[in-house]
């Protein structure tokens, strides 16, 4: 491990990603190590929090990222195996400068990566070039110190539900990282509570760890049905992202949830601006709207969602992924499990059940997000040439992020994945007919370019 080289091919728009033993080695884990020390070293920063999920590669990609990060004069905070929010919550409680946090996401079980924060935000963009450019040195001074701030952050989580009625619900950690910290936050808030897939375990033996795909939740919906619960909680592999479905085992769109928050939120802070991504519902937007509030759309991915949140000082912001941010009590972070117990308060202060909320909502019909794939060099042409198809067809385009195209009577919407080599797309209409004939009309257009839009038709 004595180059200092890391694998561009591990580079994407908000972290580092690849395949273990091709694009992501021992070796690119310790350059990172090394390169990130040196980019903290530059920022005077010294003092770095660093966790890794259950995947079978993270005990050893952890153990090089340690070492590189040591040899080059940083002092490592090490925190157990556990979910990225927590790594967030470690640096804003411990006044850290960073954050190391190696995991895969829901990303599939060969793969990895790293996530980031420096100064009190994540390091994502144009800044990871910085990884490649920066002259890694060996310093003196390296540490590493075991840390562990779990029992803090339940607290802070379970300080939400002080003095509420809390409504019983399944957790579905999928075998990620959320598991262990879920098992403790459960048993503190009691009332019914149950918890599935709670072993971190990097094969994801019952599921796959993603909740924005509707199959990885048909187990999560099967336990809520059978104990009469009201309603169920997923996370993605390392906790930043929710998953929820009602007490009837329908899916509740994170558009859907994310209405519901804002809700609560304005009734607290009413004219605020809420963000939500070019994915999202009309119904969201309207409904942000009827409640007080002032509707602010942005471009997709987790980074630009949080930083327009804090350009409009909004008390809340999220995204069709499962990305939710809170900026009125919270440390500005996507926490799957902050989100979990913001939603039982706001079902505890509104009232109702999340099956009634869902079934108060004017009825729509959509997709969810769909992703296929698409070469990276492809994306930049493929959306090109369908903007000039919809053009031609009389579309009303909005380009916030990618095409957001109005039709009689619904919407759909094709823009670049920034994490994967893949097209994401999703449509909406008045009704089964209209979503139907957006659908096929969006996925021939992309088959003429060569594409096999699959799940889109």
């Amino acid at each position: 491990m004595s180059g200092c080289a890391i694998d561009p091919r591990l580079r994407r728009s908000y972290d580092l990603r690849g395949v273990v033993g091709d694009s992501l080695t021992e070796a690119d884990a310790h350059a990172v190590g090394r390169r990130f020390a040196a980019v903290m070293a530059a920022e005077g920063a010294r003092r770095v929090a660093v966790s890794r999920d259950g995947r079978l590669s993270a005990p050893m990609l952890e153990a090089a990222l340690i070492a590189g990060l040591t040899e080059g004069g940083a002092h490592v905070h090490r925190l157990p195996a556990g979910p990225t929010p927590l790594v967030s919550f470690a640096i804003h409680r411990l006044a850290l400068d960073a954050g190391v946090m190696v995991t895969g996401s829901h990303n599939p079980p060969d793969q990895n990566g790293f996530k980031f924060h420096l100064g009190g935000s994540p390091f994502t963009g144009a800044a990871l070039k910085r990884l490649w450019e920066v002259e890694p040195a060996i310093r003196a001074g390296g540490s590493v110190e075991a840390v562990d701030v779990t029992n803090a952050y339940l607290d802070a989580l379970a300080a939400e539900l002080d003095g509420v009625a809390v409504a019983a619900a399944a957790w579905d950690c999928g075998n990620g990282a959320t598991g262990p910290v879920v098992e403790r936050l459960a048993a503190r808030i009691g009332g019914g509570q149950q918890t599935l897939f709670t072993d971190m375990d990097g094969r994801f033996p019952n599921h796959h760890p993603d909740p924005s795909v509707a199959a990885n939740l048909e187990l999560l919906c099967a336990a809520v049905a059978a104990g009469g619960l009201d309603l169920g909680i997923a996370f993605d592999g390392d906790g930043d992202r929710i998953g929820v479905v009602d007490g009837a085992g329908e899916i509740v769109w994170a558009d859907q949830l994310l209405l519901l928050l804002a809700r609560d939120v304005l009734g607290e802070a009413p004219d605020s601006a809420i963000v939500a991504d070019v994915k999202s519902s009309g119904v969201l937007f309207d409904g942000i709207a009827a409640a007080g509030g002032r509707p602010v759309m942005a471009p997709s991915g987790y980074v630009l969602i949080r930083e327009r949140m804090l350009a409009e000082a909004a008390p809340l912001a999220g995204e069709m992924s499962g990305h939710i941010f809170f900026g009125d009590r919270w440390h500005h972070a996507d926490d799957g499990l902050y989100v979990a117990v913001r939603t039982l308060r706001a079902l505890a202060v509104s009232g109702c059940s999340l099956q009634d909320f869902r079934g108060s909502l004017p009825p729509t019909f959509a997709t969810p997000e769909i992703r296929f794939a698409c070469p990276d060099e492809r994306k930049a042409p493929v959306l090109a040439a369908i903007a000039a198809w919809a053009e031609r067809a009389g579309g009303a385009i909005d380009r916030t992020d990618g095409l957001r195209v109005g039709e009689n009577g619904g919407w759909w919407l094709l823009r670049a994945s920034g994490t994967e080599a893949k097209l994401t797309a999703r449509c909406e209409a008045e009704s089964a007919e209209t979503l139907a004939t957006l659908r096929g009309r969006l996925a021939g257009a992309l088959r003429r370019e060569g594409l096999d839009p699959q799940g889109l038709d």
